[in-house]
């Protein structure tokens, strides 16, 4: 394997290094292509300092210098990527010593675009693990069983019910597989432009199983993690994912090869968390009105934690 592996760097001075060292491990990993998205911080001295150190860093910033987010980081560093695997990590994040072992295998078979995995998670700090342990414990993040790569879209949107999900980190995919897509990242999510992608690209391609049942990465967790905070409701979530699956709903609408069903189930979720978002007396007029018209729209609410905190 000639793997890429894109770590895109927005303050993370203090945890840069540790992820390039643990992708740096393997010999499956031909590059690491830091994207420097003009942090606050050092993270800029120290991706200098990593690029002079090991010859397969290598360091790249937008053409502006200026900050573009997440997505149009890894946008740039796939299209910069001379590997014909790509994988991903975040700065704060770091790869376990089995991460590639399935790919190793999986790969052989030129129908498998793409292999996913499971995460774990790590506490940067006690404080950390104090504020975010009742959101993330010691969990896995995974899919749940070995699914074949037709279910994977649909168990992705939810229509496969406990089909649980997969982190980017913990996702390999051929970069020829790319080229199926209809875009990469969307660049004006500023949140949740991985999950909009992971559903996009298994829609596309075909995505399969690899280690679920123990991590071969790891989530770092520490005070500053923006996600982190939209988890544990710090930021009310219903907001950040009502833009995410507006963008999935019109994606939807656009494509010629989404069946009806997925659609339908699409504009359902984006649905039931206009209504987890919307004012009390509001919610429950929606509410009443879609128990009478399309009341799984409200059945896919009650079954999102997000949509009955946003309730009571």
């Amino acid at each position: 394997m000639k793997t890429s592996v894109i770590i895109p760097v927005y303050n993370a001075e203090k945890y840069v290094t540790n992820a390039v060292q643990s992708a740096l491990q393997f010999d499956e990993v031909f590059e690491v292509i830091l994207v420097e998205d003009k942090s606050p911080d050092n993270a800029l001295e120290v991706c200098k300092e990593l690029t002079e150190k090991h010859q397969r860093v290598k360091l790249f910033q937008h053409p502006d210098q200026q900050n573009h987010g997440a997505g149009a980081s890894r946008n740039l560093g796939i299209k910069n990527a001379s590997g014909d695997y790509i994988a991903f990590l975040d700065a704060d994040d770091f790869y376990l010593p089995n991460r590639f072992d399935a790919e190793k295998e999986l790969f052989q078979n030129p129908e498998v675009d793409g292999v996913y995995g499971a995460i774990g998670v790590h506490y940067w700090s006690d404080k950390a693990k104090e504020q975010y342990f009742p959101v993330y414990g010691d969990k896995l993040t995974t899919v749940y069983k070995r699914y074949p790569a037709e279910d994977v879209f649909p168990g992705l949107i939810g229509m496969r019910g406990s089909f649980g999900l997969f982190s980017i980190d913990a996702l390999t995919v051929r970069k020829s597989a790319l080229e199926k897509m209809d875009a990469l990242m969307k660049t004006d999510l500023k949140l949740h432009q991985d999950t909009d992608f992971l559903m996009r690209l298994a829609f596309y391609t075909k995505l399969y199983p690899g280690i679920l049942d123990q991590p071969v990465a790891v989530r770092g967790v520490h005070e500053s993690n923006r996600i982190s905070q939209v988890d544990s409701g710090k930021v009310k979530p219903a907001t950040t994912r009502i833009l995410l699956w507006n963008h999935l709903k019109t994606w939807a609408q656009n494509e010629p090869k989404m069946p009806d069903a997925e659609l339908l189930h699409i504009t359902r979720m984006h649905r039931s968390f206009i209504i987890a978002n919307a004012p009390y007396i509001k919610k429950w007029w929606m509410i009443l009105k879609y128990l009478l018209t399309d009341f799984r729209s409200i059945r896919s609410g009650l079954y999102n934690i997000n949509f009955r905190k946003a309730l009571f």
